[in-house]
């Protein structure tokens, strides 16, 4: 590319990450460059989690802290008011109400439209949206070439992943069921239509958000049958609740991240024993700790974090990601009835019984379902990704894992880490691609600012870091 262009920037990956690190380019930006969008499959803007047009799927956090902006908490807040289901509702109901995620995904759409799609001149920023998949990139002489599946290609200055998560992990035995009816490899595709007669039976393979998504669907279809959800620990999410003012956590003259893995357990289990002493819920320990996750983390040793995915990040998922009141309703009435039946079992393999699906437990048992569906989670063994495009960036070596293997290595700026060790003069990355290295890196209060200072990397300005400090860390809280 001449030097006499504007520079380019291509955002592989249009959901929430990638769109609001365009958003903020134009934002933030003075000088003139270019932005170009590669997405793939769901609606530009909206992604996995937004792109359902499924009004009983709610956001697990409450509308007061959803704002796409980490500068402006109350934005979120503000543009619901300009809807008119929104307009008369009272200021403290509407900051706790769990807003159904397909309108969230209009809030999205609407940023794009403002800061992306307005009138040439009105920002220094001209977006170009490509609905295609990038299978490669080649480094080049002041910048990259992106090659895309169809044969085209893009060239930039700089290329930031925002990839989103990943499908879920194959099972043994699903490879034979891709064409089988009562088979879905993705429960994020729709099933929909696939529902059985009323009196059969859906089996759901996993006990988290996705699975509750599953469940108050074909509940609002009005489907009557039974519901078989099964995971290794048989943990469904929480409830969201009103907790208790407790400042006795943390102590003020500790240091959580300077702590370690066993005494930290430790003081964790105290002060929720404490907790349960005044019949208040412990999970508030959780909910105190969210401002210091991501330093924690960063601190552990390897083997610590290790540990602690084995042997503690099950529990730890139940109480950090919880579910709207209302929905977490549903599953206890549709536990008490006997439509929904919870099993906590190891899932060892699957395979075709008829039109039917059987999956064999642990112990010996076998569940048959009409519909299975596979809502284990997304993959976390960063080599087994199924992403052709993170695969070919392994291979070629511009990127490489993390420590844990969860995702790509990265420097504090997003900047990503070569297979030599050195910084990528081209590519950062966000979102759940820096699991291994942030732990929480899902839920929008971190995506907000990991989009922001993406930006400012791009855009040269400095950078607040990784983690942010106390004071604005606050913000992530629920």
């Amino acid at each position: 590319m001449k030097s006499s262009q504007p520079e380019r920037i291509a955002i592989i990956g249009g959901g929430f990450s990638g769109v609001m690190v365009a958003v903020n380019l134009a934002r933030l930006g003075r000088q003139p460059f270019e932005v170009v969008i590669i997405n793939q499959g769901r609606p530009m803007g909206r992604g996995v989690a937004y792109g359902t047009r499924r009004v009983e799927h709610l956001l697990n956090v409450a509308a007061r802290n959803m704002s796409a902006f980490p500068d402006l908490p109350d934005h979120f807040l503000e543009w619901l008011r300009t809807r008119s289901e929104y307009d008369t509702v009272p200021e403290g109901e509407l900051r706790e109400r769990f807003i159904p995620r397909m309108i969230y995904g209009d809030y999205l759409r609407g940023l794009m439209h403002q800061h992306l799609q307005s009138p040439v001149g009105s920002v220094p920023v001209r977006t170009t949206f490509i609905d295609g998949e990038a299978l490669e990139v080649q480094a080049k002489s002041g910048g990259a070439i992106v090659q895309l599946a169809d044969g085209g290609h893009v060239e930039a200055h700089r290329i930031v992943l925002a990839t989103g998560n990943e499908s879920p992990s194959g099972l043994p035995g699903a490879a034979e069921l891709q064409d089988h009816p009562g088979w879905v490899g993705n429960p994020w595709q729709s099933w929909e239509n696939r529902l059985p007669k009323s009196g059969g039976t859906i089996l759901v393979l996993g006990t988290g958000l996705t699975t509750v998504d599953a469940v108050v669907s074909a509940r609002a279809l009005g489907w009557q049958g039974v519901i078989h959800a099964v995971s290794r620990s048989g943990w469904l999410p929480q409830s969201h609740f009103r907790g208790i003012d407790y400042p006795g956590f943390p102590p003020p003259d500790v240091n959580l991240a300077e702590l370690g893995l066993t005494k930290l357990l430790a003081l964790l289990e105290q002060h929720c024993a404490r907790l349960r002493g005044l019949g208040a819920n412990p999970a508030i320990i959780v909910d105190k700790m969210r401002p210091h996750t991501q330093r924690i983390w960063q601190r552990f040793t390897r083997e610590e974090r290790l540990e602690f995915v084995r042997h503690h990040a099950a529990r730890w998922n139940v109480l950090r990601h919880r579910i709207a009141p209302e929905i977490h309703a549903q599953l206890a009435t549709a536990q008490l009835t006997g439509q929904l039946q919870v099993h906590a079992a190891a899932i060892e393999r699957v395979r075709a019984d008829g039109r039917q699906v059987q999956v064999q437990l642990g112990g010996g048992k076998t569940l048959n379902g009409d519909l299975v569906i596979n809502a284990t989670g997304p993959n976390t063994r960063f080599t087994a990704t199924s992403s052709a495009l993170l695969q070919n960036l392994l291979a070629s070596g511009l990127i490489a894992p993390d420590d844990m293997e969860m995702g790509v290595r990265v420097d504090a700026d997003h900047s990503v880490i070569d297979r030599d060790g050195q910084r990528s003069e081209i590519l950062l990355a966000l979102g759940p691609l820096l699991r291994g290295t942030l732990w929480e890196t899902i839920a929008v209060p971190e995506l907000r600012s990991q989009a922001r200072r993406t930006a400012e990397t791009i855009l040269g300005h400095s950078a607040t870091g990784m983690v942010a400090e106390p004071a604005a860390m606050m913000e992530f809280m629920i």
